[in-house]
């Protein structure tokens, strides 16, 4: 992985949230660590199309300015780093898919932002389909 996504990855990890914070007690749903990635990766497209120098130096600019032909085959990749990782035992099986997890939901993150799709956005359509089976959500696509 790129060093800068690697730091700005960095973010995710609960050591990173304030000190009252825990996965039992998750930050304030402004300081979530998704909602701060999707915030850095909104300020990187905004810098891009303001032509901000500075801007086009970070490996999320360097995606974004690629677009879908250079975000989408992260997103594959990152995906088939997961489910490999997925089969690895033990405590550092399962850091590493801790890892590859931040990984992809980074990339997927940059690739929605590059289709102009925001979280919530794909939230509430997660919310829409609570409480239906995925069975007949499968069924009802296909008609």
């Amino acid at each position: 992985m790129a060093e800068g996504a690697e730091l700005m990855l960095r973010g995710l990890c609960p050591a990173f949230w304030p000190q009252q914070a825990s996965a039992v007690n998750p930050p304030p749903a402004a300081s979530r660590p998704l909602d701060l990635l999707e915030e850095t990766i909104r300020q990187r497209a905004a810098a891009l199309e303001r032509a901000d120098q500075a801007a086009t130096k970070s490996y999320t600019a360097k995606l974004l300015q690629g677009g879908v032909p250079k975000i989408g085959p992260k997103v594959t990749e990152e995906a088939a780093e997961l489910v490999e990782a997925a089969g690895e035992e033990g405590d550092a099986g399962r850091e590493h898919f801790i890892y590859e997890a931040g990984d992809l939901l980074y990339h997927t993150l940059v690739l929605l932002r590059s289709r102009g799709v925001e979280l919530a956005e794909v939230e509430a359509e997660l919310g829409r389909r609570f409480g239906v089976s995925g069975l007949t959500e499968k069924a009802n696509r296909s008609r």
